[in-house]
């Protein structure tokens, strides 16, 4: 009887601890500002900690079947356990969710008009991390970051061939593959397709088409090269797991 007392008190605790960490000012308005009641009454989007709204006049498009908390921003599944309040979010075209997706503390996320970034079933995008979308960026289902890696599918600036005169295409299309795993700190810029299964390097950067390659594979470098064939993070053994620890 007092065991099951403290395993109701435990589980109450946590639970409180839990919700107090969400930013229910943000979470509401954000909910009921973009979709419709019946899906906003199920606050499938949290936002946890402090987040600037830059502007949020895009489109939001939820696939699947809606959840509470589907979409976490900000969301506390790392070791780090402090924000440090820079969190971002920027959207004038179109963010399409595949289904459950996680941003950890901190990050930057911008979708330009006419720009449209697809973010698969529980891929994830990790502390400090940013996605710049200026034409288009599709993460396959289970593609995680790691913290401080950045998707930029763009130059920035326009840049000229010297001797031609030619102007150099500013962008192109990111496509990463499903069960993708890339650590902390890894660049993906404009023109990166990987495959299914693709493992990316700490500190590596992706700048061209690696589906040729095949799949479970590891690459890395700067630029990324091919590192190791037949190699895969062992979805299978932590899929479950997963899904347990990033379902709220």
């Amino acid at each position: 009887m007092i065991q099951n007392s403290y395993r109701k008190c435990r589980s109450f605790y946590h639970t409180l601890k839990f919700y107090w960490k969400v930013n229910w000012i943000k979470t509401l308005y954000f909910n009921f500002k973009k979709f419709p009641f019946a899906t906003a009454k199920k606050l499938p989007v949290f936002f946890y900690g402090k987040v600037k709204f830059t502007s949020i006049y895009g489109e939001i498009q939820l696939d699947g079947k809606i959840q509470k908390g589907m979409i976490g921003f900000g969301q506390p599944y790392e070791l780090n356990t402090v924000h440090k309040g820079i969190a971002e979010i920027n959207i004038l075209g179109k963010l399409i969710f595949k289904g459950k997706f996680q941003f950890g503390k901190d990050c930057f996320v911008f979708v330009g008009e006419h720009a449209v970034c697809e973010l698969g079933n529980m891929a994830s995008l990790a502390s400090s991390g940013k996605i710049i979308c200026t034409e288009k960026i599709v993460l396959g289902e289970y593609a995680r970051f790691g913290s401080e890696s950045q998707i930029i599918d763009t130059n920035f600036h326009d840049l000229i061939d010297t001797q031609t005169g030619e102007k150099l295409k500013k962008s192109a299309p990111i496509t990463i593959g499903n069960y993708n795993f890339m650590s902390n700190r890894v660049s993906v810029l404009k023109g990166t397709q990987t495959p299914n299964f693709c493992t990316v390097a700490s500190n590596s950067l992706c700048t061209k088409d690696y589906t040729s390659l095949g799949e479970n594979i590891l690459i890395g470098g700067v630029p990324a090269k091919l590192i190791r064939s037949n190699i895969s993070r062992d979805w299978s053994g932590e899929k479950q797991q997963l899904d347990d620890f990033l379902t709220i």
